[in-house]
């Protein structure tokens, strides 16, 4: 556990590689992300994963209220000691992935340096609760990022990018080079900007079904749709009959269909395949 010494310093603390650590450290950077937050009076920031509280510091300064989320125990000690005299500062030692986001004043700004290893799961996570946030600032591992900001026909799309665009704005807004952080990691970074759509992009009859058939598509990706959605439990005679009816060429991959074509599809199918 991390103490004060005599003096008062905290000593620093070492990055733990089973949680896939690697700690900011660039003030710049911070002044980018926090103006790109926007934050407005009164607004509330969430924050996954703060680390040693370089960006937790400067968000205690603009937001009304900071509700950090952090797992590691030392880390928690550490951030109670440099930051917890802030009366905005509110530490939540947990799992963002467990973690029951309506305890969180609504709506509120999400601003993370999301621990790479588990980015995928907590954007999916987050994209559930889309109608409680304003905003998302987030700093990806480059290759996430790629995926959230794909358009069809890139190797980069898939079922996260179609997930993240069906349900908000996305852009990339600037990229980290691996010296911004310690330990630095193996791979680039960028900061992405979500903004929650006040509805679905595209309008379907039955969003899980949708997605459904969005993952049944990527399951397989090299292989064509009619296939893919067959090894995933499709009757393929439906399967055809519904991409006619969509207008959409059986052999063509899930990689090449954009938002409203799986749209489409998924309500062609759905009838289909589901009882009324």
């Amino acid at each position: 556990m991390t103490r004060p010494d005599r003096r008062g310093r905290v000593p620093a603390i070492r990055p733990r590689k089973a949680l896939g650590q690697h700690f900011l450290i660039d003030h710049n950077i911070v002044r980018k992300i926090v103006r790109l937050a926007e934050l407005q009076p009164g607004e509330t920031v969430l924050e996954i994963g703060p680390g040693r509280g370089i960006l937790t510091e400067a968000l205690v300064k603009a937001a009304s209220l900071v509700v950090a989320i952090e797992l590691d125990r030392d880390l928690c000690t550490h951030l109670r000691t440099t930051l917890g005299h802030h009366p905005n500062f509110n530490l939540v030692e947990g799992d963002a992935l467990t973690y029951d986001y309506a305890q969180a004043p609504s709506p509120f700004l999400v601003v993370a340096n999301l621990p790479y290893y588990i980015s995928t799961p907590l954007l999916f996570r987050l994209l559930g609760e889309r109608t409680r946030i304003i905003r998302m600032v987030l700093m990806l591992q480059r290759e996430v990022a790629a995926r959230l900001t794909a358009v069809p026909g890139s190797k980069d799309y898939g079922a996260l990018s179609i997930s993240a665009q069906f349900y908000c704005e996305v852009r990339q807004a600037f990229r980290v080079p691996p010296t911004c952080f310690r330990p630095q990691p193996r791979v680039g970074s960028a900061v992405v900007v979500l903004t929650p759509l006040p509805a679905p992009r595209v309008p379907v009859k039955d969003e899980t079904f949708y997605f459904k058939v969005v993952r049944a598509g990527f399951a397989h990706r090299r292989k064509a749709l009619v296939n893919s959605l067959r090894d995933e439990g499709f009757d393929t005679e439906k399967t055809v009959a519904a991409l006619e009816k969509a207008g959409i060429d059986p052999q063509r991959r899930a990689e090449t269909l954009g938002i409203a074509e799986f749209a489409a599809l998924a309500d062609a199918l759905r009838p289909l395949t589901l009882p009324p």
